[in-house]
């Protein structure tokens, strides 16, 4: 048996993994890695990296509809979905290098291929080796859920994980889930001209803000995509081209594959991790504010925290426990300027709270600023005038920020800047931001926050009129 000794293990080969192991070994620290599945985790393999490879290829496909309103006439492209999915693997081999072992190992790390479990509360067993360490960092990631459906184990199905690997676009691809995994790839799909049906049992994209949420549905349902709220999946029969969906309200959908889009959940059973003391929660690994578990010595980060499941996310929570881990400084996790996106088309950010949030947490309080981008003049040259962003405003202060069209990812850089820093709405509004910009959508709401308070104020007339009578 193979005894190591070691400053940082590490356990999972993922975004958050990845980001703390070569941070800590790049500042001297001895670290071990272990993985047991692919390196990159799901994120490089079966999750952002595919996803958005597919949604670029769509968007590529869809581009012929939208040119009559710029004056010239398109046509249609044949869509080769085998050709398509080689873009999407040649996107992962492009970036894998950067997830490598070999990488990592000339980073100085110690790699090892296998599947860990604690044995005690600071040491894991993997394969020949027992690796005891001062600090252990869980970042095993998180798999789809498949819920218990009557009838779904006896038909083929499709997860996020298992999508990649056709090589025949779907004919009618039905999707369970309208979150935005769903959501995303039944635009993507039918973009690509697959039929496209998406079921939610309650309302699709439920975390959002309604209105913002209604323009994107908006948007799919215009596409021809199909979707059905209100109503979960009952039973599922059928096989491989032929697979009935029935909901339970009595409706039946049968398309020729089954996308199971029903969430995830984080990656802590097989761990040993009763033999650690570490605790778990319905939704994952019981963490405190440092990140750390029941077991003081014992981290868990990303998804395997079983909170909310973003890639940014899970770096964050790397960069954070990096300074208890090798400095001994504390350090706690915000959660309240973290954003999120849905990268359909408009797109939907939200960082902070929604209005409706907000407002449950200081009432009146609240002013919910608006603007549309109808009113940016690049929006406008560029025809992509849906969408606007709510800015919920406390104080002087962001609370929290929706934004919907062309590009809200991006300009969610800004607002999560402003809530991570505490910024104020002057502080954004003496922003210059280039014309013509999308990103002038951000200084309009700024400035649409001042608007009333200078143009409407008696006292502000007031004064610039008796300025005005002293001025030379």
């Amino acid at each position: 048996m193979d005894r190591i000794e070691t400053d940082v293990l590490v356990i999972g080969a993922g975004s958050a993994g990845l980001s703390v192991a070569a941070g800590a070994v790049q500042m001297g620290a001895r670290v071990v890695l272990v993985e047991a599945g692919e390196m990159g985790g799901d994120c490089l393999n079966t999750g952002c990296v595919p996803s958005k490879a597919l949604i670029a290829a769509a968007h590529a496909a869809w581009a012929p509809h939208r040119a009559g309103a710029f004056g010239i006439t398109a046509t249609p492209g044949q869509v080769d979905y085998a050709a398509v999915m080689d873009h999407v693997q040649d996107v992962i081999a492009r970036i894998a290098p950067v997830d490598s072992q070999e990488r990592f190992e000339g980073l100085g790390v110690r790699v090892i291929r296998g599947w860990a479990r604690f044995v005690s509360p600071r040491e894991i067993s993997v394969g020949d080796h027992v690796i005891r360490a001062r600090r252990i960092v869980l970042a095993t990631g998180s798999r789809p859920v498949v819920p218990p459906i009557p009838g779904l184990d006896g038909v083929p199905y499709l997860t996020t994980e298992t999508l990649w690997d056709l090589r025949d676009r779907p004919g009618h691809l039905v999707i369970l889930g309208g979150g935005p995994i769903g959501i995303e790839m039944a635009q993507a799909h039918r973009r690509l001209g697959a039929e496209v049906t998406v079921i939610e049992a309650g309302r699709a994209l439920g975390r959002e803000d309604a209105e913002a949420a209604g323009l994107v549905l908006d948007s799919l349902r215009a596409e021809g995509v199909t979707l059905h709220e209100g109503a979960g999946a009952a039973a599922v029969s059928g096989a491989t081209g032929q697979i009935t969906v029935e909901l339970d309200d009595g409706r039946r959908v049968t398309g020729t594959h089954l996308l199971v889009a029903t969430g995830r959940r984080a990656v802590a059973e097989g761990l040993g991790l009763e033999a650690a003391g570490i605790a778990t929660t319905r939704t994952g690994i019981r963490t405190d504010d440092r990140m750390r578990t029941t077991n003081r010595r014992v981290y868990a980060i990303g998804d395997a925290a079983g909170g909310a499941q973003f890639t940014h996310l899970a770096g964050y929570h790397a960069a954070t426990i990096l300074r208890p881990i090798l400095f001994g400084l504390p350090a706690r996790v915000r959660n309240d300027h973290v954003p999120r996106v849905t990268y359909a088309d408009p797109e939907l950010a939200q960082v902070g709270l929604t209005e409706a949030e907000a407002r449950e947490v200081h009432g009146e309080e609240i002013e919910a600023l608006r603007f549309d981008l109808a009113h940016v003049d690049r929006a406008i040259a560029e025809r992509r005038t849906r969408g606007f962003v709510r800015v919920m405003v406390h104080r002087g202060r962001p609370e929290g920020v929706t934004i919907v069209g062309e590009g809200a990812g991006e300009h969610a850089n800004l607002w999560a800047l402003a809530l991570a820093n505490r910024l104020k709405m002057s502080q954004i509004s003496a922003m210059v931001s280039p014309y013509p910009t999308m990103g002038e959508l951000s200084k309009r709401v700024a400035g649409a926050y001042f608007a009333p308070k200078l143009f409407d104020s008696s006292l502000v007339k007031r004064v610039v009129g008796l300025v005005q009578k002293v001025l030379p």
